[in-house]
């Protein structure tokens, strides 16, 4: 009974927030403490949110400083020669726009931590997407899939905890799964050519002289991205890009300004940039104080020398003091971040009545046992394909903790019974984090679509079958490889 109503819950969840019948937090608290009183345990609910949000807190705590801090290197300049770069490669032609967006997200994502790799990545192409009027959805699907294979990392998570819980070596789990995990990442450059493609069908080629020509048409300023996605949103007069006619003259004209000569192009390449390169938050004279402070922060997070949490609230608390030592600009920075802050902290506490009540009441449990038992015995020998594909569905409708320390012990055992080892059982489970990084339950997605001002059911609906495809894509990697 438990487990039926386990998958109704999750269904339900889904499919009112596909529909936009109810906002995400409203349905991350209501829908749970319905089924919490119709199973019977209304009296515990307040100790299941409670437990819940005891477990989330710190989560919470991190993502309320790494914005802080995050959105303090932006203000400041410290990834605007990043963002050129990137821009330089994907000047106004909307194709490379989605494959920068890519490889953007893939390398920010090496510091392990999917909330800075959207709070970046969000910010220096959502300007590009706005004046472009590119589907935002794009984008957030684009740097989940990226983000999702490099959390495979050591040190993003899911690697550590299968290691934990089998008892097996990270790196013997992450070494071996490296030419997988790289066909998944290349699969997803290829995934966002293809969309880049449809993108430019859809809107058209313009060059950078012409892109911002229509914008100044149209009397678009493009502030800082101090304020974070807020900056973004307030260019939503941007200039539409030529469609009919004047698209086709665009993309006839092509992103190589053939029209023009190299010097004015070049001129165009740094006026179009999505951060405003004159803004007055700007300490070009802190950069290498800044960078340093960002490399030991990460550095630090990486040797786990204290909890993140700690970190980034340390970490936000100097680089305030230092780039804005009068207090009234500090409260300026934050208060230009506090949309963010807010957002993202009210959804993670939201979710964690869902986990809460999800756990509490031994939803999960009895969901993950009737999945185990389904298994049928022919398939013994071949655990780790099918601990590879339960870790699709199972990452995405339960948290990675419950996972790879409630479900993934329990795979490996069966999986040992058969003779297939644990190193390949713990390689199998790490193949479904393409899709887990857009679930519901996952408080860094909330960064992503909050930024972005996208509908979490809209970028849900995109998202699904492709990072599905992408999932499947390393399993089949790591099968023709002889890795799992």
């Amino acid at each position: 009974m438990l487990t039926i109503l386990g998958f109704t819950m999750i269904a339900t969840f889904l499919v009112l927030i596909m529909m936009k019948k109810m906002s995400p937090i409203a349905a991350l608290v209501l829908i749970p403490a319905l089924f919490c009183v119709f199973v019977g345990k209304g009296a515990h609910l307040g100790d299941y949110v409670i437990d819940g949000v005891s477990s989330l807190a710190p989560t919470a705590a991190m993502l309320m400083f790494a914005i802080v801090y995050f959105g303090v290197m932006i203000d400041v300049g410290l990834f605007d020669p990043i963002v050129r770069a990137i821009l330089r490669f994907c000047k106004a032609d909307p194709m490379r726009i989605v494959v920068g967006t890519a490889l953007l997200a893939a390398i920010v994502s090496l510091d392990g931590d999917g909330s800075t790799t959207f709070m970046i990545t969000v910010s220096a192409m959502y300007p590009l997407y706005k004046r472009l009027k590119m589907s935002l959805v794009v984008m957030t699907g684009v740097a989940a899939m990226a983000n999702g294979v490099m959390n495979t990392l050591p040190w993003g998570g899911p690697t550590a905890r299968a290691a934990t819980a089998l008892k097996v070596d990270a790196t013997d789990i992450f070494v071996p799964m490296i030419p997988a995990l790289a066909v998944g990442l290349l699969a997803v450059v290829v995934l966002a050519y293809v969309l880049g493609l449809r993108e430019r069908r859809r809107l058209g080629t313009l060059t950078l002289d012409e892109a911002l020509v229509r914008e100044a048409e149209s009397e678009t300023v493009l502030v800082g991205a101090g304020s974070g996605a807020k900056s973004g949103a307030e260019s939503e007069s941007g200039a539409k890009p030529g469609t009919g006619s004047s698209a086709g003259a665009g993309a006839a004209s092509g992103s190589d300004g053939s029209d023009g000569d190299a010097a004015r192009d070049a001129e165009s390449d740094d006026a179009f940039q999505g951060l405003d390169p004159d803004r007055a938050t700007l300490r070009p004279k802190l950069y290498w104080f800044n960078a340093l402070l960002t490399v030991a922060l990460l550095t630090a997070m990486i040797m786990e020398l204290l909890p993140i949490p700690v970190l980034f609230l340390i970490g936000a608390a100097l680089a305030l003091t230092v780039n804005f030592p009068h207090i009234p600009d500090q409260k300026a920075r934050i208060a230009a971040h506090a949309d963010n802050v807010l957002n993202v902290s009210g959804m993670v506490f939201a979710a964690a009545v869902f986990t809460g009540v999800l756990t509490g009441t031994g939803m999960v449990d009895h969901m993950a046992n009737w999945l185990v038992d389904t298994i049928p015995d022919g398939m013994g020998p071949h655990m780790g394909l099918v601990t590879g594909l339960l870790s699709l569905p199972l990452t995405y409708f339960m948290s990675n903790d419950g996972f790879y320390f409630g479900v993934l012990p329990v795979l490996a055992e069966a999986g040992q019974a058969h003779g297939v080892s644990t190193l390949e059982i713990a390689r199998a489970s790490i193949v479904g984090q393409p899709l887990h990084m857009s679930s519901p339950l996952v408080p860094a997605v909330y960064v992503l679509v909050g930024m972005a001002r996208v509908e979490f059911g809209d970028h849900t609906k995109f998202v699904v079958k492709w990072a599905v495809l992408t999932s499947l894509v390393i399993l089949a990697a790591g099968i023709l490889f002889g890795i799992i």
